[in-house]
């Protein structure tokens, strides 16, 4: 009979960890959280200290008793749940909810599931870390709060089933402003000049851009770019400032979660959540041929860059082997990024011989294509540079300066196992000249290019993890189940891999904005974030956080409740009579947005889309611009004589025809733009001219 009882969170960890430790000791899993608050009430004594009110969760009563059953007959109790904060709230849990005698407990953690690993955490037992449970509890606290004192208010003010949330209300309002940014964004006309010369000595061609015409500005207007061009053809060509060398560019680092996130989207086209879905798959144990089932990669939720010296010292050995000691590096060690809680290495290949060759065989194709992400990402880190032979210089007729820049691989190093999604791979068998070449240059033609400024672009959930980062909002563990939310909820959308903002998603955010200002404020969620941070490190009490942090809440719930307007988003009769029935059609309110319903319902269930007219004419046919939404619910304009008439705008119309072209003029923030690019139209409006145009 096992003498040793050791309790995981999932099924899978069971079967990997149960094969490194004999029949001495029984694995079991406590299927994720054993307690939790109450869903029904916010579960948190405010009139005595904000304590919590945890209870068993529905449906463990017989995981438990099993449990129970396991841990009475067991000499020694090894909690092993996720090495995380979360992690450690889980046992503190299971401790209360199996009623576990203190004197046979102990904590045990390891970075990667691994028989080493694990086999080594059993001799290194420690008690459970109350500074990291209390962190967790902080943090379930506070969002507890903010969610069960906010949602109410958003039901009753626009409709049930909406939801606000600390980190979800952050993140949204961040993608919010950037869609006010993209709609009142004016775009700028601006001319760019490359100009083609030949060297005389080797007759090779070069490209040069003009960077700069005696004044100090950013954009060329198309008169300097033709008055750059008579230079080319009238003046003295000077060559100044050749500057040839070599540039060294350092491997990445290995991944933490958040750019692991960032680079699955962009390389792989994976969604935070399968990114994570996948990578969690990995950590906990695949069946791999010959060898069973094994961990593939370390902890997934991390935001250190560091590695084990011997995990190092490992990959070291086999690039020697496998590539030469020339493509050798050292493991980078950078400084701690602000807010890092550096708590775990970071996300590698439990074994760097382990190759996604070697198990390919033993993964699905998402499977496969991760842990190559992961393991080539690694095995570049503890590369050598890759070495870039450079030129450059400067070029002078007249006043105008023009700038010529090359570059061309001649040591791959890292880059012979992994290159960065978006990188440019033209430098690998480029030839570029010899500054010798370069002392007299012979100008052949110049071509002129009209271009205008480009607004920010939508955020991808990748670049949305980045900016979270950067903005110190959530953690690793959040950014994930953050967007999900969001998306979940249809405050926003997804086409194509960019975020929009939903008409539900809308109403929400302006609301939070106008009355809880301070859980939107990127600044605020970010310091809370630091405080929590601080109950880790045993310098904060994670009850003067709350106590802190809860009267202002309740001030603005209050207020909310008592001066907000109900948001009218259902229920407005319509001018249009339902076919089956007669009635007067209402507007109502779903996930996706408005739609026209039988006021008959029951009885009468006729439904359609709801279209708002926009207030103006077609540019096109004539008829009635109405506001359309996507499948997915991104808004447009279109005409209502659709699909007959072909009218489509991503950004209001104004009714008003560009003076110079013709072309339809659209609103953006107080300024009329031609919708045709090309023309590059713009001009003023009044601040309520143009508020009436949007409304």
């Amino acid at each position: 009979m096992a003498k040793n009882l050791v309790i995981v969170e999932s099924p899978a960890k069971v079967k990997t960890i149960g094969k490194f430790l004999g029949k001495t000791y029984d694995v079991q899993a406590s299927m994720g959280h054993v307690r939790d608050l109450p869903k029904s009430q916010i579960g948190i004594d405010v009139e005595h200290d904000f304590e919590p009110k945890y209870i068993t969760i529905r449906g463990k009563g017989e995981l438990l008793a099993s449990l129970r059953k396991a841990a009475k007959g067991a000499d020694k109790i090894y909690l092993a749940t996720d090495p995380d904060r979360e992690g450690e709230a889980i046992s503190w849990h299971l401790i209360s909810a199996l009623n576990l005698d203190p004197g046979k407990i102990k904590r045990i953690t390891f970075n990667e599931i691994t028989k080493t690993a694990v086999r080594d955490s059993l001799k290194h037992p420690r008690d459970i870390d109350m500074k990291l449970v209390d962190a967790q509890q902080a943090r379930r606290v506070v969002d507890r709060l903010v969610g069960y004192e906010i949602s109410p208010v958003l039901w009753k003010k626009v409709k049930r089933g909406l939801s606000a949330g600390r980190v979800q209300s952050a993140a949204l309002h961040l993608i919010s402003e950037r869609e006010h940014e993209i709609n009142d964004f004016v775009p700028k006309e601006y001319w760019t000049l490359e100009a083609e010369f030949t060297a005389k000595k080797s007759g090779k061609k070069l490209t040069a851009k003009l960077i700069g015409d005696g004044n100090s500005r950013e954009f060329f207007d198309e008169k300097t770019v033709d008055a750059a061009t008579k230079a080319l053809e009238t003046e003295e060509l000077i060559t100044e400032d050749i500057k040839s060398g070599e540039r060294k560019k350092k491997p990445p680092l290995p991944f933490t979660t958040s750019t692991l996130q960032q680079e699955a989207g962009n390389a792989l086209g994976f969604s935070t959540s399968k990114t994570m879905r996948i990578a969690q798959q990995l950590y906990e144990g695949v069946d791999v041929k010959g060898e069973g089932t094994v961990g593939l990669i370390t902890y997934l939720r991390t935001d250190s860059t560091r590695v084990s010296d011997e995990a190092a010292a490992d990959a070291m050995r086999y690039i020697e082997e496998q590539y030469g000691e020339n493509y050798k590096g050292s493991v980078r060690k950078d400084a701690i990024a602000r807010g890092a809680q550096d708590a775990h290495e970071a996300i590698r290949p439990t074994q760097i011989s382990r190759t996604p060759v070697r198990v390919k065989e033993s993964l699905s194709r998402d499977q496969f294509r991760l842990y190559q992400l992961i393991w080539n990402r690694f095995a570049a880190s503890c590369m050598a540079p890759a070495v870039l032979k450079t030129i450059s210089l400067k070029l002078k007729a007249g006043t105008f300066t023009f700038s010529y820049a090359a570059s061309k691989q001649i040591f791959a190093g890292f880059r012979d196992v992994y290159k960065e999604s978006g990188e440019d791979p033209s430098e690998t068998g480029r030839s570029i000249p010899e500054p010798e070449e370069l002392s007299e240059l012979h100008f052949e033609n110049a071509s002129k290019a009209q271009h205008f400024t480009q607004p920010p672009s939508h955020f991808t959930e990748s670049s949305l993890v980045r900016t979270l980062e950067e903005r110190g909002i959530g953690r690793p563990s959040t950014y994930a189940p953050t967007i999900s939310t969001i998306l979940a909820r249809h405050y926003i959308t997804k086409e194509q891999k960019n975020l929009f903002m939903t008409e539900l998603g809308e109403v929400v955010d302006e609301l939070m904005s106008r009355s809880f200002p301070q859980i939107v404020n990127a600044d605020f969620t970010a310091n809370m974030e630091t405080l929590l941070d601080g109950v880790a490190e045993g310098t904060v009490n994670w009850k003067t956080i709350v106590r802190n942090f809860y009267p202002d809440l309740k001030n603005e719930v209050d207020k909310a409740d008592a001066e907000l307007e109900k948001v009218k988003v259902a229920d407005e009769v319509s001018d249009i009579p339902c076919e089956e029935c007669g009635r007067m059609m209402v507007i109502k309110y779903g996930p996706h947005g408005k739609f026209l319903a039988c006021p008959g319902f029951p009885e009468c269930r006729n439904t359609k889309p709801y279209f708002e007219k926009a207030g103006i004419s077609c540019p096109l046919c004539g008829g009635d611009v109405v506001i359309r939404r996507t499948r997915k619910g991104r808004k447009y304009y279109g005409c209502s004589n659709s699909p007959e008439c072909s009218f489509m705008s991503w950004t209001r119309p104004s009714g008003k025809k560009c003076p110079e072209c013709g072309s339809y003029m659209v609103i953006r923030g107080s300024n009329l733009v031609c919708s045709d690019q090309s023309c590059g139209y713009s001009e003023k409006i009044g601040k309520e001219e143009g508020n009436q145009e949007v409304s």
